[in-house]
């Protein structure tokens, strides 16, 4: 068999084993809230859940880019977004603890009202919208050309078989599979990892010297990830969701340990584009590396990107299904989330057909959000409901200034790729925090 047809075997037969294994849920509970036997997942569950359902095909091939584009400081930069976990485990757990709440919605309607939950639920509903096409068009990237037609149909495909399995269970689904998803990715890399430093000229050395840590190479991402983590989380239900399914004690050791291991995960994945780099490669990094080192690493390769793409994939559908369903009340029954898990497979799969650019997803849908920074990081704070309007709109106004190249020059201090990225932000949050405050400051 060549290379396709290896391929397609290890896509049929993954989904189809994660589908005979996946619990199916009957209730409510089990299907919305990953109940099984009675017991919510526990850290080492819980941790691995997080991390792998974090670790997207599209994340780790832009880590791979990074590394590829600046060297290691590329793959540091990238793991600046994992921040993003220990700043949502300390904020889930003073909400739950201190505030008494359940859930991000219900948090929002005590503060600021409805019509607030509503536009947040828009956001988040972009966010997962997102997560179908940017994933599924990496796994679409190793059987064709984009545009092609092996392409669009390794994507819906991909997409079928992941949403079956994930219809079964809904998040018990998500959270028993993704236990399998983030061993066979720690297995997947360290054969991808011992494979590249077992060739006899790639050294510690060269990934040391591999890039400059300067703005104009790799550090203007660094501090925009690192900015944009402080809203970046929140407006993820398949992140905040698993915030609420074990107790408060839990869920913080859980985040903490996943900011950590999932920056780590990130880095040592990017030592694939940093090899790239020093063999003078240029394209998609871990597709090159795989061609480079033979049939059998591009396999492993192309597995670690199904297995993390089904685990982000399968997370968004249980998610999405959990919004409408239980968040906006619009239908709290097993068949309702398994209808909206359908109807965001399709809507989700058409940008595909659009040429979405992948890193897009995550920088400029991070910047539109940015609104949230006060929202959550000052929760406590006493400010009329028009703060929450204010930050979050303003928030906006940023995000659609990035992606119209309409941000001053002249408000950028720093050169190079990421730079218009980080000032936007920098200046965002800045005006974001004021707009939030001035109403409860003019009030008294």
């Amino acid at each position: 068999m060549d290379v396709i047809h290896w391929q397609w075997l290890l896509v049929i037969s993954s989904s189809l084993i994660l589908f005979l294994l996946s619990p199916y849920a009957k209730t409510t509970s089990q299907f919305f809230k990953a109940v099984h036997k009675k017991k919510a997942p526990n850290t080492a569950v819980l941790t691995g859940s997080l991390i792998i359902s974090w670790i997207f095909a599209k994340s780790i091939t832009n880590a791979a880019n990074l590394g590829l584009a600046f060297g290691l400081v590329g793959g540091v930069a990238y793991a600046g977004y994992y921040l993003s976990f220990a700043i949502a485990g300390i904020i889930i757990y003073q909400l739950r603890t201190v505030g008494g709440f359940t859930s991000i919605h219900q948090f929002l309607i005590s503060k600021f009202g409805k019509k607030a939950m509503a536009i947040f639920s828009i956001l988040i509903a972009f966010r997962l919208f997102n997560e179908v096409w940017s994933n599924t068009m990496v796994i679409g990237s190793y059987f064709g050309a984009q545009g092609s037609t092996p392409y669009f149909t390794a994507i819906i495909v991909f997409t079928l078989l992941t949403l079956a399995y994930a219809l079964k269970g809904g998040l018990s689904s998500s959270i028993f599979t993704d236990v399998i998803q983030m061993v066979l990715f720690s297995v997947l890399l360290l054969i991808i990892l011992g494979t590249i430093f077992t060739t006899d000229d790639f050294s510690s050395e060269e990934i040391i010297s591999s890039g400059t840590w300067s703005f104009e190479l790799g550090l203007n991402l660094f501090f925009a990830a690192l900015l944009q983590s402080f809203s970046y989380p929140f407006h993820d239900p398949v992140l905040t969701d698993r915030g609420f399914i074990s107790s408060p004690k839990v869920t913080r050791k859980s985040f903490l340990w996943a900011s950590i291991l999932g920056a780590i995960c990130i880095v040592l994945f990017s030592l694939i584009g940093v090899y790239a780099q020093t063999k003078g490669m240029s394209g998609q990094a871990a597709v090159e590396v795989g061609k480079a080192l033979g049939i059998v690493l591009l396999l492993v390769i192309n597995f670690i990107m199904i297995t993390s793409a089904a685990s982000t994939l399968d997370s968004t559908f249980s998610s999405f299904s959990k919004l409408l369903a239980i968040d906006l009340n619009l239908g709290k029954s097993v068949s309702f989330g398994r209808i909206t898990m359908i109807t965001v497979a399709v809507l989700g799969t058409i940008p595909v057909f659009l040429n979405a650019e992948i890193l897009s997803a995550t920088t400029i849908s991070g910047t539109m959000v940015i609104g949230l920074t006060p929202v959550f990081i000052c929760w406590k704070a006493q400010v009329p409901k028009i703060s929450y309007y204010l930050s979050v709109s303003c928030g906006l106004l940023f995000g659609f200034l990035l992606l119209f190249n309409a941000f001053p020059e002249t408000l950028i201090f720093t050169t190079g790729k990421y730079a218009d990225l980080l000032w936007v932000n920098v200046w965002g949050i800045l005006s974001c925090i004021l707009l939030y405050f001035i109403p409860s400051w003019i009030r008294k």
